[in-house]
Order: C-alpha cells, then structure tokens, then sequence
C-alpha cells in the first residue's frame, strides 16, 4: 500500500487556494500542544542539504536548492500558507481590479536589510528586472504577460497585462517574486554594463527584505543566514541557519548522529528504519505538488518518434518503483499533474504498463531489435537508483543504456544544454496551479533552462496553454488542460513515474519545522530546545 494521505481535488476561492495538506499549528518534530512555539526561542540549525544552491539571485533561480536558501531571504508581496491560500505579505491588500489590472497596496516603513525602502518604486524595478530579456530569467514566464507597472503612489502599485492573464497573482506568490533591494538591482546592473554576468552582484551578496540575511557563502561548503532583528514582521526564532553542502547521503545521517546537523535533505527513504531506531532522531513528512519523471530529448534520434516514447513508457512500471525503490512513499502517475493542481482531470488515460505492446511499437518504428541510447541523473540515491532499474527494464525489450551521474549545478547545465538522450527530474508545481503545472515544462518557447528539458514542439499544446492562461472563465479553462494532459500522454515527451511524498530526518530538538508543498522549508517559527 502506498504510504499517502487522501488527495482531493482544488477549488478556486477568491483569496487562493485550497488543497489538502495543511500548515501544521504545532510542531511537526514532536512538539506537543502544551508546549506551544511561543515559548521558544533560539538556536543555531544546521540543514545538510545534498546539493548547493546555484544561485541566490531569485529571478535566476529555477531549483529548490536555491528556492529553499533564497526563500528565507527575500519576501514577496503574497505567499501560501500551509493549505495553498494566497495570504498578504509585502502587500497588506491586493485586488483584481478588472480582467486586466492587479492592484497592491504596500506595507509601509518596510525596509531592505541594505536599508532601502520598500515601496512601489521597488516593486516596479523588481518587475522591470525579471521581464528583461537581458536577464533572461528562467522565472521571467511566469510575469512575462505583464505590459505596464504603474506607480500610483509611494504604497500603490498597478500592474497591467495586455491580455487577461488568470494565474497571475500566484505568480507573485512564487520565489520568482521575490523582492530584491533596488540598490543591489542597480549595481547589478551596472556590473552587467562593465561585462559581468546578470546576477552577478546579487549572487555574492543577495539583499531582500526576509526574517533572515545573508551573512557568508563558502562555495562547496555552505551558505549561512542570519537572524534580521529588525525584520519588519514577525521576526524568525532561530539565531541562524547554515546551509552545509553534503553530497553523500551516509555523511548526512552520520552528521545527524552525531548532532553536527540537525536536518538531512535529501532523506532516502531505505533509511527510514535506521532513523526511527536512533534515540533523538525522527522522521518528518510533507506532501509535494510536484511530478518526478524520466525525460527524453525529443529533438534527437530515435526519441523524435513518439512510438519510440511510448515504447519505453509501457516498458516502466510505476507501482514497481514506489514500492520497491520508495519504500512505499509516493503516488503513482498517471498524467504530467499532482493530483492537488488546479486543473488536474482524474478521467485522464495513462499509458498502460506493457512490455509486450513496448516491444511491438519498437518494431513498428523500425527497432525491432531496439538501440543503444544513455541516461543521465545527478547524484541523488534515488534518481541513481531509478536509472539502474531503467537500465534492467528496457534491456528486458532490447534497448541498451549507459548511465552517467553528475554533480548537480553540472547536470541542470547540460540538460539544459540539449546534448542528452535521456535524463532524470521532478518539477515541483509551487503555484499550485496547472499553468505552472505544465507550461514550463511542455511550452516550445520555455526550451531548456526554463524548464522544457524534453525540448517538445507541439503547436496544439503551445496554442491550448497560452489559451487557458488568457481564460478567465474557470470551466472553459478547466476544459482545456484537460485536453493538454490528454495530448501529453499520447505523446510521451516524458515517464510520468510517481509524485512525492518528502521524507526528511531531524533531530527531535528542532521544533516547529515543516516543509510546503512547493519543496520549501518554512523556518521562521523553528527554534531549536536545549
């Protein structure tokens, strides 16, 4: 049996969403309700985290290491809670004015941790910068609808699109919202006219608004954050939180044995059993709105036939890798969405596991004795994993695989790149809604490293997603993502394997932590008990 909770489906409300897992009212590594997270306060937590960030520029960052450093630093104008509603953050009010205006009104005497003042002007260069093309935000899809940003007032801001654009204020819920210091905008710019990088400046030194600073980044070892005690807000309890860089995962439960860490990400859950058998460590779990998959580049031989891409879908048997490869944590797929996504359809058909029809539409696409082809990972246990099961099962239909591992910034690089057959991923859904869902990844022009690894063309899936985004009529909408996860099974760009569900081991000090559905760990009721 899957280890799952129930999964209903999402209704829109007027503020937000609504899914199934909810924000935890007290704590989610053992704290009891007498206890009470007001009460407190402190510590120095320590998260060995399996990959490092690439970058802490939010408008540049498009993987959850970044997200989950550069989340703690930088405030948006709306976030998510814990049940997927849109609440009020950097803006204290917010209003759809018509189909083509979003209006926020702004906290006031908000400040950066440079000292700049937040206001409107800010939110205009924030906008302004991830819609660059000089840029080239891997996040700027998610603004790139938005036509004029109007300063009404110090606090006012209006911004405008040239077309209704319905997922649009989840998009500023999202980490590629993330309010950066206008200052460090501007210096970034100008290192950018003196022949660095976008990004640059920004990288070194990230300046948001959020209850923790950026004090120190040793590259390869870790990242660490300090308590902003003039946080507008309610301040975080932790003094710090140091992000270690840690590859293997042995290292990472050794440094939880020993309380040189007190969270391991990522967990294998193979290791469960060895985690609840230690005295002072415990597992904690969290639902994920995102898909895991095996991808294949479209644009190359022999993947450029979808025979050939259903062929080895049908050769993957879904149930087999959650219970033999998870332990049981997970839900199989059936389509490219999570069941908690807006717009997710249940009536979807996915390709049936079937080696035997595998192997016919092999011979029909002219391998009748298969190929030689490669996959690559990076260096997650489960991914390698999941590669070695690949490798057994296609060479039970002739197909020859090779396998090469790599170090994370490396491999979101060369896929980005286009230069591989196969590859291994997840995309996590932070939106929550199916426009996020499905456009970075299957939208002809989001190639690469926004999102489209796969490098699918298909001018009915471009057409049907830049429709939905533009339809504010939700049943119509609704209808046409249906029709989009439709066409992508038929067409198999992707293995749509299983969606996630998070294990991280902890030390049972640590209160209060939890992890969103979007991936992120949400820090700023966590202490630390002595």
């Amino acid at each position: 049996m899957y280890r799952m909770k129930k999964y209903i489906l999402l209704a829109f409300l007027t503020l937000g969403l609504t899914a199934c897992a909810s924000e935890p009212s007290t704590s989610t590594s053992g704290a009891s309700e007498d206890e009470g997270s007001a009460e407190g306060q402190g510590g120095d937590l320590v998260i060995d985290m399996g990959a490092e960030a690439v970058t802490l520029d939010p408008h540049l960052a498009n993987d959850v290491p970044s997200g989950n450093v550069a989340s703690n630093i930088y405030d948006n104008l709306v976030f998510f809670d814990g049940e997927m509603n849109i609440q009020n953050n950097l803006a204290k009010e917010w209003e759809q004015v018509d189909d083509l205006t979003l209006r926020f009104e702004l906290e006031e005497g908000v400040t950066f941790h440079d000292g700049e003042p937040f206001n409107a002007e800010a939110v205009k260069a924030n906008i302004d910068r991830v819609t660059d093309p000089a840029i080239a935000s891997p996040r700027g899809y998610l603004f790139d609808n938005i036509s004029e940003v109007n300063v009404v007032d110090e606090y006012t801001v209006e911004v405008k699109t040239e077309e209704p654009f319905a997922p649009l204020i989840y998009s500023f819920a999202h980490n590629g919202g993330g309010m950066i210091s206008p200052k460090a905008i501007e210096e970034d710019y100008a290192a950018m006219e003196g022949g660095s990088e976008p990004g640059s400046v920004i990288n070194s030194h990230p300046v948001g608004s959020g209850y923790f600073e950026f004090e120190s980044w040793d590259t390869g070892q870790q990242i660490k954050l300090v308590n902003n005690e003039d946080y507008w807000g309610e301040p975080a309890k932790l003094d710090s939180v140091t992000f270690k860089t840690v590859p293997e995962d042995g290292t990472r439960i050794a440094d939880l044995e020993t309380g040189s860490a007190h969270v391991a990400d990522p967990f294998s859950p193979s290791d469960v059993a060895r985690i609840e058998a230690t005295e002072g460590l415990e597992i904690i779990e969290s639902d994920s709105m995102g898909i895991e998959y095996i991808g294949f580049n479209t644009q190359k031989e022999p993947f450029d036939d979808k025979r050939v891409r259903q062929a080895i879908s049908m050769a993957v048997d879904n149930d087999a890798i959650i219970n033999n490869l998870l332990e049981g944590y997970g839900i199989p797929a059936i389509g490219p969405m999570s069941p908690q996504i807006i717009g997710f359809d249940e009536t979807v058909e996915p390709l049936e596991y079937n080696p035997e029809k595998a192997k016919e539409l092999l011979a029909e696409a002219g391998y009748p004795d298969g190929f030689e082809t490669s996959i690559w990972t990076n260096d997650k246990r489960e991914r390698i994993d999941l590669v070695t099961y690949l490798q057994q099962e296609l060479g039970k239909i002739g197909i020859d695989v090779t396998t090469e591992t790599m170090e994370w910034g490396a491999y979101l690089e060369q896929t980005n790149s286009g230069d591989h057959d196969m590859f291994v991923l997840g995309w996590s859904a932070s939106t929550g809604d199916a426009d996020y869902a499905l456009s970075p990844l299957f939208h002809s022009m989001n190639h690469g490293a926004a999102g489209n690894k796969s490098f699918l063309e298909n001018d009915e899936v471009d057409q049907l997603l830049e429709d939905a985004q533009h339809e504010m009529d939700e049943d119509a909408r609704m209808a046409m993502y249906k029709e989009v996860q439709d066409i992508l099974i038929d067409e198999a760009p992707l293995i749509y394997t299983h969606h996630k569900q998070e294990v991280n081991a902890i030390r049972d000090s640590v209160k209060n932590l939890w992890r969103h559905q979007s991936g992120d760990f949400r820090l700023q009721e966590v202490y630390i008990e002595e």
